[in-house]
């Protein structure tokens, strides 16, 4: 029986349509009025949406946060009126008919697509298709995690995603539904809208998979229904909820249902229907209502169902206040481990102090992880085919499988974009902290969803390793040259880019203590050589940029990051010898440096002149060369680095070629100066 079946059927038997049909008023509604949106997608969705929520969504619209609640993803975000009618029709606390008024007006809650955080009872951003149905499988994955960990008792929720044809052409979906299939993630339910319409028309002008038989192959339960059906739909997720694996189910719909000659084309998708259309839409749907007015039998009907998620509400809690395992719950929720990263964290700086390893950043970050892994419980590690590249995997972390949802290292496979909006999923859900490895070139297969951890202000960690033509001999397929300055240009995205063990530490730390962003950790193939070895000092890292070696009467400031700091000493030491003495400038987070008062950047950056040596492009770095000084006395900068792709040979003879040497590095400062 569908958990909210016996209240829903005892609705008057024209009710349930009226309820439909006020999903579709409001979206048309708001459109017309905002003289912009998408009507269609909700206009031809409001049956199923009406089913799910009426009968079995276990959602209390009082707490639309609680932390087990099913989960509603619009992945078709465009078609975001639906989910704001939605929210305002249950009585979620915040959405109220002046917002469905205010549709994508500034400053209102109902933005042109949802947005997590923005307006209540959104579970996530979505508009870029695809990212919905991603997030849904990394929140499913979190779940069946959580569950494994504290039991039917405090984590026993499904996941529900509402996906257009968009979201299933874009490659992202093949990428996320064979990873949900593989784990058997059976809590996982995707409402298919199959209207068989795009913007340029109907779906055969582009595309002819049989959809139902690439999920099938993927290793998911498929249905197809009739989308207007409302027995048939009930019926078709009552089974779903019954698989052992993600369900399909294929809801064929009409976009725009209900309007007259826009109806079913391509014409309903983004623009207002009209006057003429909405008047037809109003006496098709049987309602004779102003725009914006919902009968009150309707909203009650509504916000019943909306209250009806509050006794499971308060028997999870009861179960949870008698629960042994109640504070660890509360503490995996809340994400705050900062005491046990600190101390973690200490113990790493004081072996890299009496080490002193020459090791690649990737290794110094691994054995950072089989630190914070023991520390940090509710980290959750993965990587995209390249564990053993990557060096990802705590010692104590065990496969998270279809066997073993306990485990806590995910095998993504070479699916980059679904890992990075998969963990985006895992991050939302919470109980987790997601990070996860592939090659720094390959943020580009993750950018969209890097993007959107930032804009959600998602504490997600990528470990991007391999961060240069330092790399070598694979070439410039795999070396990136402008992936640092194309990510530093990501709001709210912190790219850290460690030079030994101690600032990988460190960089650690502060990307697991930024709990409303997410971090890039950009690590080198090859050995480095260390030069921090202060124990018992606070975070230097987190201040972006500090000075690392100082020198009196100092005549130029050398600035690096990462691989490029053993080049920025060695020049330092040379031109010390040329009774030239220079300050050397760690900077292994631009973005934190940025964002420090102007007195710590003038102290850390002086008025002698600038030289930047980073294995990357340039752009992002003249704000440091030139900041605090007026156009007439700004002292001189220069820059060395990468102007071009790289190449394929060894490391060493690529630094050569390319003129990132000390050798080029202390010619740079003589000129300068």
């Amino acid at each position: 029986m569908a958990p909210n079946s016996t209240q829903f059927d005892d609705l008057a038997d024209d009710l349930a349509p009226k309820m439909s049909a006020a999903i579709a008023v409001l979206a048309m509604d708001a459109v017309e009025q905002a003289k912009s949106g998408h009507p269609g997608m909700p206009m031809g969705m409001a049956d199923v949406a009406t089913v799910l929520f009426g009968k079995f969504m276990k959602y209390d619209a009082s707490t639309p946060d609680w932390p087990d609640r099913d989960r509603f993803i619009l992945s078709a975000g465009h078609g975001s009126m639906l989910v704001y009618a939605l929210n305002y029709l249950l009585g979620v606390p915040g959405m109220t008919i002046e917002d469905i008024k205010n549709f994508r007006q500034l400053g209102a809650k109902t933005a042109g697509h949802p947005e997590f955080g923005h307006a209540p009872g959104v579970e996530t951003t979505t508009g870029p298709l695809g990212q919905g149905i991603a997030n849904g499988v990394g929140m499913a994955m979190a779940e069946a995690h959580l569950n494994a960990k504290f039991g039917n008792e405090l984590v026993d929720h499904h996941t529900y995603v509402i996906a257009g044809d968009g979201c299933l052409m874009e490659g992202i979906s093949q990428e996320a539904i064979s990873l949900a299939g593989h784990l058997k993630l059976k809590k996982l339910i995707v409402l298919w809208d199959d209207n068989q319409i795009s913007i340029d028309g109907p779906i055969a002008l582009s595309d002819s998979t049989d959809q139902q038989a690439r999920f099938a192959a993927s290793g998911w339960a498929v249905s197809a229904v009739d989308g207007h059906d409302m027995a048939a739909i009930e019926a078709a997720i009552e089974k779903a909820r019954r698989e052992d694996k993600p369900s399909l189910i294929a809801c064929r719909t009409i976009i725009g249902k209900g309007a007259d000659k826009k109806a079913g084309s391509s014409a309903a998708h983004g623009a207002p229907l009209g006057a003429e259309e909405i008047a037809h839409a109003r006496a098709a749907l049987n309602w004779p209502y102003a725009p914006f007015e919902i009968p009150d039998n309707v909203l009650s009907a509504w916000r019943t169902i909306g209250a009806s998620g509050k006794a499971p509400h308060q028997a999870w809690q009861k179960r949870l206040d008698a629960s042994p395992k109640a504070k660890e719950f509360t503490a995996a929720l809340k994400g705050d481990f900062a005491k046990e990263i600190e101390i973690a964290i200490s113990a790493i700086k004081k072996q890299a102090a009496r080490d002193k390893p020459k090791i690649a950043t990737r290794l110094a970050s691994q054995n950072v992880l089989d630190a914070l892994s023991q520390a940090v419980p509710v980290l959750m590690g993965g990587s995209a085919d390249l564990t053993g590249s990557n060096n990802t995997k705590a010692g104590d972390m065990n496969g998270f499988s279809a066997e073993n949802y306990g485990g806590r290292y995910v095998y993504y496979g070479i699916r980059e974009h679904a890992m990075a909006a998969a963990m985006n999923g895992m991050a939302l859900h919470r109980g987790i902290i997601p990070y996860g490895g592939t090659f720094m070139v390959f943020t580009d297969y993750c950018r969209p969803s890097i993007r959107l951890s930032a804009l959600m202000e998602q504490r997600v960690i990528y470990v991007m390793t391999h961060d240069s033509i330092g790399l070598g001999e694979d070439g410039p397929t795999h070396q990136p040259v402008e992936h640092l300055a194309a990510l530093r240009a990501i709001p709210n995205l912190q790219v850290f880019r460690p030079c030994d063990l101690t600032e990988t530490a460190e960089c650690w730390q502060a990307a697991l203590n930024s709990t409303d962003r997410p971090s890039i950790l950009a690590l080198s193939r090859q050995k480095l050589t260390p030069f921090r070895f202060d124990a018992d000092t606070d975070n230097l890292s987190a201040k972006g940029g500090y000075v690392l070696q100082d020198a009196k009467d100092y005549q130029a400031s050398l600035i690096a990051s990462g691989s490029e700091v053993e080049i920025a000493m060695a020049a330092s030491e040379a031109l010390a010898k040329d009774n030239i003495p220079t300050r050397v400038i760690s900077m292994p987070c631009l973005d934190l440096f940025q964002q420090q008062s102007d007195d710590y950047k003038q102290s850390i950056l002086g008025n002698r002149p600038r030289l930047v040596i980073e294995a990357g492009m340039r752009q992002g770095w003249d704000d440091i060369l030139y900041y605090g000084a007026d156009k007439n006395s700004c002292p001189q900068g220069d820059f060395i680095g990468m102007s071009s792709f790289g190449a394929s040979a060894p490391a060493p003879d690529l630094y050569q070629h390319f003129g990132i040497t000390a050798k080029a590095a202390i010619e740079a400062i003589k000129r300068l100066i």
